[in-house]
């Protein structure tokens, strides 16, 4: 599994780099943006280690030119950043990342989280249902591909999902009306069990009710479940 760090510390990016070859990973390095962009079309890796504060291209404009480009793979992002707030976390998101480390941050803790996405990569590889079809939704697993009818004038419109948003929107498709509960959905799209953290998924959760339903209601599509988690219905 190929990992590209785009970091410009050298420290951090060669203790990053260590952890990651120490546990089987194939890791390449570039100190700024610019360099990174180049790297990743060289090397295509299947994760993306992203600093988001970097000379040249900052990380927010790397991961979006990242998601934009048009390459055979459609890496994991997992973006670091010294900053803590929630708006930069909604930002990062917004352009793509899959994950979010604030600095200063436990290698072991990044490792685990590559290590997870990877796992995640496996199982798109495995044979599996590639095509859901619902009243409102066509989600081709193959092309990456999500049409949505959001209207009710019948105006067929593509969503673009990063890839954790894309993973649980037909994971919950694939069975309608099931309930997921918030620690369920996280280890299963991610491999490793998020005790105590499963709260995150809320912020997943709305960041793709934004992209798929409608401005005025939101909860068109994935339900709460009080107490519980979330649902995905289509009637």
């Amino acid at each position: 599994m190929n990992v590209l760090v785009i970091e410009d510390e050298r420290k951090i990016a060669f203790a990053v780099r260590s952890s990651l070859e120490a546990e089987g990973f194939n890791c390449s390095v570039a100190y700024d943006g610019e360099d990174g962009l180049r790297q990743f079309k060289q090397h295509q890796p299947e994760v993306v280690v992203l600093d988001l504060e970097l000379p040249n291209i900052d990380g927010l404009e790397v991961c979006s030119q990242i998601r934009q480009s048009k390459t055979q793979k459609d890496p994991f992002i997992v973006m670091l950043t010294a900053r803590g707030t929630e708006v930069d976390r909604i930002i990062g998101y917004s352009t793509g990342a899959d994950d979010y480390i604030p600095k200063p941050f436990n290698t072991k803790e990044l490792t685990v989280r590559v290590r997870a996405v990877t796992r995640r990569a496996s199982r798109r590889q495995q044979p599996q249902q590639n095509h859901i079809e619902t009243p409102h939704f066509l989600i081709d697993r193959e092309k990456r591909e999500v049409l949505v009818e959001k209207t009710e004038d019948g105006e067929i419109e593509e969503v673009h999902l990063t890839t954790l948003e894309f993973e649980l929107l037909f994971l919950m498709a694939s069975r309608p009306g099931r309930v997921w509960e918030r620690a369920e959905l996280l280890e299963t799209i991610s491999g490793i069990d998020y005790a105590g953290e499963d709260r995150a998924i809320d912020t997943y959760i709305g960041r793709l009710r934004m992209k798929i339903s409608p401005a005025k209601q939101r909860d068109r599509f994935i339900k709460t479940v009080t107490s519980v988690g979330y649902k995905f219905e289509d009637k």
